[in-house]
């Protein structure tokens, strides 16, 4: 089993912009450091708890002061970005990267976003697909062409002069690996993910759910004639080690991950009543559904002999994942319990779970 961190990136409210993205950019070099495989880092234009409109500019940041984390956007919000733009954009920081970009994408579930950019709900996952169906195409394709979609056109232009002609391709061929995350239990995009052969990534909901999520993937697969192949399914999580139980419970639900999920997610759950998704038995009432309950069916909180045991338990009770994603959390008030967290993660919890081979 792999480790790696998905950061929204999520900062409390108040956090100047600038001291976010030292923290970020703090965390990202800790995980090369500590032997991490990888990060993704999301992208969001109207939400104070994830204030990160640009993920590539933190990335490219990181890239040059890492030597081997594969980082990428967790994901781009395709809808909110011409295909070509985006392409040469990606190809550029694969490029800087030597070949460590990881393509996340995603369709937008955040109502203001999709209002600032004038994109209605009804188009966001068509909109994704075909955005990623062209940049794909201009990653790939040699020979001149155009492509007219339904929101945007394309072309790989012909040569008028020898000056003028397309460069920008990405050093991993045919491109990088790409990534897509889901949350309903028969969701649409993991279901594509299947189809296509990309990277499936399952956010941080209760196991119950998440078996589903991969026979989603697979009949997403078999509908192409492919295999899924459970290596490549990451598994999103709240994680916090520390010494103890004791410790770790302290930190998390006193700490930045209780605040933010009191004030940000469990509200925008409850906005898109959701709750039923964190529930390990929908007879929970919703009043039930509290950081302490998160805290005792889904986190995955404690020493490193519980969490150890806790991973264990939610590989078996979802049949098999390849890699473990810590949720990011904003802990710049108290770093060196962060710190402490993801060298317990990686020094002493991955070598327990080493036999878990997807």
């Amino acid at each position: 089993m792999e480790f790696g961190l998905f950061a929204m990136p999520s900062h409390p409210p108040e956090r100047d912009l600038r001291e976010g993205f030292e923290w970020d950019l703090q965390v990202l070099r800790w995980l090369d450091e500590l032997g991490y495989s990888e990060a993704w880092v999301g992208e969001h234009h109207t939400v104070a708890w994830e204030p990160n409109p640009a993920p590539d500019i933190l990335i490219a940041r990181a890239f040059a002061e890492t030597k081997n984390i594969r980082l990428g956007p967790g994901g781009f919000l395709l809808p909110f970005h011409h295909p070509a733009a985006l392409a040469n954009r990606a190809s550029l920081l694969d490029h800087l990267s030597g070949g460590r970009l990881n393509f996340g994408v995603a369709a937008s579930s955040i109502p203001t976003d999709q209002k600032m950019f004038g994109v209605p709900l009804s188009e966001t996952r068509d909109r994704m697909r075909e955005s990623l169906d062209m940049i794909i195409r201009l990653w790939t394709a040699d020979e001149p062409f155009v492509q007219e979609g339904r929101f945007w056109t394309i072309s790989r232009p012909e040569e008028e002069y020898v000056v003028f002609a397309p460069y920008l391709k990405p050093l991993q061929k045919p491109h990088p690996p790409i990534g897509i995350s889901g949350l309903s239990p028969k969701s649409d995009t993991l279901r594509w993910a299947g189809e296509k052969g990309f990277i499936p990534m399952s956010l941080n909901l209760n196991a119950s759910y998440l078996s589903g999520h991969w026979e989603t993937v697979e009949a997403g697969a078999a509908s192409a004639g492919r295999v899924a192949k459970r290596s490549d399914w990451r598994m999103v999580r709240e994680v916090l080690v520390a010494d103890t139980d004791e410790e770790a419970w302290k930190l998390a639900i006193e700490g930045t991950m209780g605040r933010m999920t009191v004030d940000y997610s469990l509200r925008l759950i409850n906005h898109f009543k959701a709750l039923d998704f964190l529930k390990h038995d929908r007879s929970v009432a919703d009043s039930d559904v509290t950081i302490e309950y998160l805290a005792r069916t889904s986190w995955l909180i404690g020493s490193p002999e519980t969490v150890a045991r806790k991973i264990e338990e939610l590989y078996e009770q979802v049949g098999g994942f390849g890699t473990l994603l810590a949720l990011g959390f904003d802990y710049a008030d108290n770093p060196k319990a962060w710190r402490h967290s993801l060298e317990l993660l990686a020094n002493e919890v991955k070598p327990r779970v080493a036999h878990l081979r997807a």
